[in-house]
């Protein structure tokens, strides 16, 4: 690869933008990462990244104060004039995950983010050295759809669930309306956990919230269906993945899943009696989720207390993920993955793992004492 590469990526300091940005470093020796940041508060965004990078790879990654959802991506003018002049590549994954995220706010970061990254990009091609880019969306823009998702298929009459995938849908139909002027690939991810080797995540959001109280005995009741699929990717598989196509030109103008698929998902009821078996818990109860919704749940909200009450309130969220009937085909990223040598793992070839890291430290409370 040459040495010139200089790749700007957004949501660098997040759970999958933390392991793509060292997987860059590990497989490109030569490129330079500049990573747009946007300071918290107490924490500006050069400690962030310093705190993420190995020192050995320190001088080759700069940390750029940004906002993706404002004008110039928040950058100064010095700074984006440079990088429009420098960039090589660019990988936008920064963006909102919350479900209950207000629309409004939701569009904000999601879809008006994308469009100023696209923005960006343009005038970088047209500056001559911008080679690709990369958007990492979701699979879940496929909303309530049920049956097989293929990954040339976008808009099917869908609703959505939450601001989340309506927001995502919107940024990614932006991204394929300028995919015959930009290199790029729609790159969408199913639900990411921790790594498949190590079990270790940062993260401890979406599939890991139900396993938590489950595992801790404060819920057993399941309002969803035992054969309901759930599509789940370690972290280190998709980190590579993105790391790979974005360098992949037979990738360039497709959009891939980032999915387990048909044969490397599993039930709910699969992952359920793995999850008793590890942590001793009873088996749990499956209700049917409209019956559950509709006539138990405002029953058990106005008599429980404390934690459970907390659960019910919680779990609202996440009511049609108990209930899916949609896989995601996986075809274009077999034809793509398949001859790099780069496969997603069935996941329960590595859900143990996942496990000991929650039960070493506490569901994130603790350092784990062997990572």
């Amino acid at each position: 690869m040459p040495s010139e590469e200089r790749i700007v990526i957004t949501g660098a300091t997040g759970f999958l933008g933390t392991q793509l940005v060292r997987v860059l470093l590990d497989r490109h020796p030569d490129a330079h990462l500049s990573l747009l940041v946007r300071d918290k508060k107490g924490r500006s965004g050069h400690d962030r990244v310093a705190a993420m990078v190995p020192e050995s790879a320190l001088d080759r990654v700069e940390a750029l104060p940004a906002d993706v959802s404002l004008p110039r991506c928040g950058l100064s003018e010095q700074d984006y004039g440079r990088l429009v002049s420098g960039a090589t590549r660019v990988i936008h994954s920064a963006a909102t995950v919350r479900f209950d995220q207000p629309l409004e706010e939701a569009r904000r970061i999601n879809v008006d983010g994308t469009r100023n990254i696209l923005a960006f990009a343009a005038e970088a091609r047209r500056a001559g050295r911008l080679r690709s880019l990369a958007y990492v969306g979701t699979a879940y823009v496929a909303g309530d759809r049920a049956g097989l998702v293929r990954e040339t298929e976008l808009s099917a009459g869908q609703g959505f669930r939450n601001t989340y995938e309506r927001t995502k849908f919107e940024a990614e139909t932006l991204v394929r309306t300028q995919l015959e002027s930009i290199p790029g690939v729609i790159l969408r991810p199913s639900i990411i956990v921790g790594d498949s080797r190590t079990g270790v995540t940062s993260s401890f959001k979406t599939l890991y919230w139900p396993l938590k109280i489950y595992a801790r005995r404060l819920w057993r009741t399941v309002p969803g269906f035992p054969d309901a699929v759930v599509d789940v990717v370690p972290v280190d598989f998709v980190a590579e993945a993105v790391a790979r196509l974005t360098f992949e030109e037979r990738a360039y103008g497709r959009t891939v899943h980032l999915c387990a698929g048909p044969r490397g998902s599993a039930t709910i009821q699969e992952i359920a009696e793995r999850a008793a078996a590890f942590f001793n818990v009873p088996a749990p109860r499956y209700v049917n989720p409209d019956v559950f919704f509709a006539v138990l749940r405002p029953l058990l909200f106005a008599f429980l207390w404390g934690p459970k009450r907390r659960v019910l309130r919680n779990g609202r969220s996440y009511r049609a993920y108990f209930s899916m009937r949609m896989s995601f085909d996986t075809a274009v990223a077999d034809e793509l993955l398949g001859p790099l040598g780069v496969r997603a793992p069935h996941v329960m070839e590595y859900l143990d793992k996942l496990f000991v890291y929650c039960q070493e430290t506490d569901w994130g409370r603790t350092p784990a004492s062997t990572h």
